[in-house]
């Protein structure tokens, strides 16, 4: 026995507004997740430009400089949202790709040519996993408290060849940002997952913000 048009059409709008009601549901998780990754990434953006990276820990004012300081700090934010789990990632996903638009659109406007920026870009994409990956290492062989001391000297590494490149740094300034680099981190790492995913994030004080009598006392024992 056939079921009457009108039921079988009832049942169909039926199908046809949940499916809308979900698709619409979506947009909104979206549209928020999108602002959220968005203050997300103008707070490590704003925390790359503070003036003491460049002054107390002498890092070259200039493209490179200002990328790696960047990377940097984009991060240690992703890094804070991994134990959020599916909601982190989505998150973390969203900063990657406006970090890469962003970089898309800064050289546009440096008068880059179209042909260039493409390959530009997929290279500042590739240095953003090498030196989130080897941030990531020298950070967790630290918390697993190596018992060689592979982690800080691999963090140490880490920093003098990505922020610093050819350039052999001042020993003090990178002890600075050294203390700075595991500050910020348990900073980020202590902050509610709640307010991560709403997009709040409150980094350590940037080197030269920070007391001298309390940097000189994190420089001399960077993991208290």
């Amino acid at each position: 026995m056939r079921a009457a048009y009108e039921s079988v059409n009832a049942v169909e709008t039926k199908t046809k507004m949940k499916f809308l009601s979900g698709l619409m549901r979506h947009a909104k998780r979206r549209g928020r997740e999108r602002e959220q990754a968005l203050s997300l990434y103008i707070a490590a953006v704003e925390q790359a430009r503070q003036p003491g990276f460049y002054t107390d820990c002498r890092v070259a004012d200039s493209l490179d400089g200002r990328f790696d300081l960047i990377v940097l700090h984009v991060f240690l934010v992703v890094r804070a949202l991994r134990p959020s789990g599916e909601p982190g990632k989505r998150l973390s996903n969203l900063i990657f790709k406006m970090m890469m638009d962003d970089m898309d659109m800064n050289l546009r406007e440096m008068g880059v040519g179209d042909l260039s920026v493409g390959k530009r870009v997929k290279s500042m994409a590739q240095a953003f996993y090498g030196r989130s990956a080897a941030y990531d290492a020298a950070l967790d062989a630290e918390r697993d408290a190596a018992p060689d001391g592979a982690g800080e000297a691999g963090l140490e590494a880490a920093l003098r060849r990505n922020i610093y490149g050819a350039e052999e740094p001042n020993p003090s300034a990178l002890a600075l940002l050294l203390a700075y680099v595991h500050r910020a981190d348990g900073a980020l790492a202590a902050a509610p997952d709640a307010a991560l995913l709403l997009g709040q994030v409150t980094f350590a004080a940037a080197p030269g913000d920070f007391p001298a009598s309390e940097q000189a006392k994190k420089i001399e024992n960077p993991g208290s």
